[in-house]
Order: C-alpha cells, then structure tokens, then sequence
C-alpha cells in the first residue's frame, strides 16, 4: 500500500503542477516543447504515474529538448559536437528505455459502484 500524499500545506506549486519549471516563463518555446514533451509520455505511460516516473520524464523531456536544439544548430551549418550529442542521447535513451518504450493502456472501465449510481440518476 502507498504513502499517503502530504497534506496540502505541505505541498510546492510545481508539486501540484501549478508551475512546471521554477524561475521560467512558461510561454517560451523550449517551455512549450517539455510540456508537449512530458505530456506525451505521460499519455504513452498510461496516465497514472509514480513520483520517480514522474522525475524520469522530467530528465527525458529535458535531454529531448537540448537535444533538438542541437539539431536545429546542426541544420544551420552551425558547430555540431558530435561526441557530446552522442552522450546525451544516450542518456535520454536510457532513460526513456527505464520507463519503457511500449505505450500502455489506460484503464477506462469505470467502477462499478459509479456505473450503476450514474444509471440510477440518469433514470431518475
């Protein structure tokens, strides 16, 4: 059985999702693409995640977005380290392959105690 959440008061904005990176104006692209980026995988995971889930995908989402970056440069002619793109792409595969790289599904069968509340009141 899991530990209980702490109570609110305990509780950071980026905890409660209220902020996703501290100190940075979420309207920036590269702010935009981690959260186009985390969403993504949180869908592919199924939902339903772990805290430490929760931190891979932080690191992956940001590995990703330096690593588009490079891309971008690369595609201008600009200076590309070859070595050092290799290293973190490694990395983000790692991560991404401890998270897994299978898509899951998502449980969608409703309860069956909420199944039949909501039949009762859309009868009565």
């Amino acid at each position: 059985m899991g530990k209980a959440p702490p109570p609110p008061q305990f509780s950071t904005r980026r905890g409660t999702g209220a902020i996703v990176l501290t100190g940075v104006d979420g309207r920036s692209m590269v702010a935009r693409r981690f959260r186009e980026i985390t969403a993504g995988i949180e869908c592919d995971l199924g939902g339903d995640l772990t805290e430490a889930q929760k931190h891979l995908i932080a690191r992956a989402a940001t590995l990703a977005c330096w690593c588009e970056e490079r891309e971008t440069e690369l595609a201008k002619g600009e200076e590309f380290d070859a070595t050092q793109y290799s290293t973190i792409a490694n990395a983000l595969r790692r991560l991404l392959s401890d998270l897994g790289l299978e898509r899951r599904a998502r449980d969608v069968t409703p309860d069956l105690r909420d199944y039949i509340n909501a039949k009762a009141q859309a009868d009565g």
